[in-house]
């Protein structure tokens, strides 16, 4: 007879909450930020271009922008790209709100277009039909880690004249056709938040190949003024002249110290990542009501989150029922994500349902399993044991 579930007062497949995601902070990590605290700079100074150098030859880039988060960076690309009111650009909805709430931070406005049902990354059909002669920007989010074709929306926006700004929050060491996402023309937004790949506490950093777009960003994180404090006084100037609104979006020494440290270890990290994918893509692969992510050919997934759909007509329970029975055993699955436009803000501004059927019918059978390099294999044990409980329990 099969173990009750927690959910109905039987006893937890494990005794303390595992989250979905966490970070992973080591000795050297901690000396790296002590050492910056004993210099003379803890901000604005030299452990910032250090770690943005490290940044950018990390993902084969000529420049890399460190901000405070990876929603300053996304306000950044945006700002950099010339988006204002009037203007338009094409995204995703299956994604946090940061990414099309950048757009609407410059005034412009958010177009949202489906999903291709395998990766669930941002269809490129379906962005090339949502654009009007408004649209002056293509967002495609590199979805869980998984790698959009950036050739194939490179060559969209080329062909269009637009500029392309991929969200790649969840993609760091992600590749695809052999090529590491945040190279190449445009501008690549990445996330240093404690959950990603690697972490700075907060923060978020933007690469390019165009110096004048880096030089406009670090603008953007500085006020809009036109030099830096060091630069001032290298130079004798007595102030900076404000050329752009800009905000206080900087990145400190130690938070680049720390994010310089964690950059060395982005490989193991990555590794310890897919080898958690490849467990659950093993262990999982027979459990009835569960189908398991797609990884598309000639790409490295970056798994920064695992998630999978629930097949709800074999199942005898809705997805908050499938939740509330897992995370009772102490698996601290969550959801990525609603869609943007089901949030309140969006509907209260014309955005209705039904935009995207397909984003929409994953995002109402979608959990999220932890995955994260901390992971012990008892962890993973737990986890593999509990879907199979929960699910075997509500099989039709």
């Amino acid at each position: 007879m099969a173990d009750p579930l927690a959910l109905h007062g039987g006893r937890p497949v494990r005794g303390a909450l595992l989250p979905y995601g966490r970070h992973l902070v080591e000795d050297d990590d901690v000396q790296a930020v002590v050492a910056t605290l004993r210099d003379g700079l803890i901000t604005t100074g030299p452990a910032v271009t250090e770690f943005e150098r490290a940044f950018a030859a990390a993902v084969g880039a000529r420049h890399a922008v460190a901000v405070s988060s990876g929603t300053a960076a996304l306000h950044a690309a945006v700002f950099a790209a010339g988006l204002g009111p009037g203007d338009e650009a094409v995204t995703t909805p299956l994604t946090f709100v940061a990414t099309s709430n950048a757009v609407l931070y410059q005034g412009a406005r958010p177009v949202f277009a489906d999903v291709r049902p395998d990766t669930l990354t941002l269809d490129p059909a379906a962005a090339a039909a949502a654009l009007t002669p408004r649209t002056r920007a293509l967002m495609p989010v590199h979805f869980a880690g998984q790698a959009c074709d950036v050739d194939e929306w490179e060559r969209l926006a080329r062909a269009r004249g637009l500029v392309l700004i991929q969200d790649a929050a969840h993609a760091l060491g992600a590749e695809v056709h052999g090529r590491r996402v945040g190279g190449g023309s445009g501008l690549t937004v990445f996330s240093l938040h404690p959950v990603k790949h690697i972490t700075t506490g907060e923060g978020g950093v933007v690469t390019t190949d165009d110096a004048g777009l880096a030089e406009r960003m670090r603008r953007f994180r500085n006020h809009g003024l036109a030099t830096d404090a060091g630069t001032r006084d290298a130079h004798g100037r007595l102030w900076s002249e404000m050329v752009d609104l800009g905000y206080n979006y900087r990145l400190t020494d130690l938070q680049c110290a720390l994010g310089r440290s964690q950059l060395g270890k982005l490989e193991r990290f990555l590794a310890r990542r897919e080898s958690i994918a490849e467990h659950y893509l093993a262990a999982l692969k027979d459990v009835p009501g569960l189908a398991l992510p797609q990884v598309v050919p000639d790409a490295r997934h970056g798994w920064h989150i695992f998630p999978v759909l629930l097949e709800l007509p074999r199942l005898a329970a809705d997805r908050a029922t499938v939740y509330a029975a897992l995370r009772a055993e102490n698996i601290g699955v969550t959801l990525h994500y609603v869609p943007a436009y089901w949030h309140p803000y969006y509907a209260a501004r014309g955005y209705p349902r039904g935009l995207c059927p397909i984003a929409e019918r994953a995002a109402e059978r979608m959990l999220t399993l932890p995955i994260f390099p901390g992971m012990t294999e008892q962890d993973l044990a737990d986890v593999v044991g509990a879907v199979r409980k929960v699910l075997g329990h509500y099989q039709r």
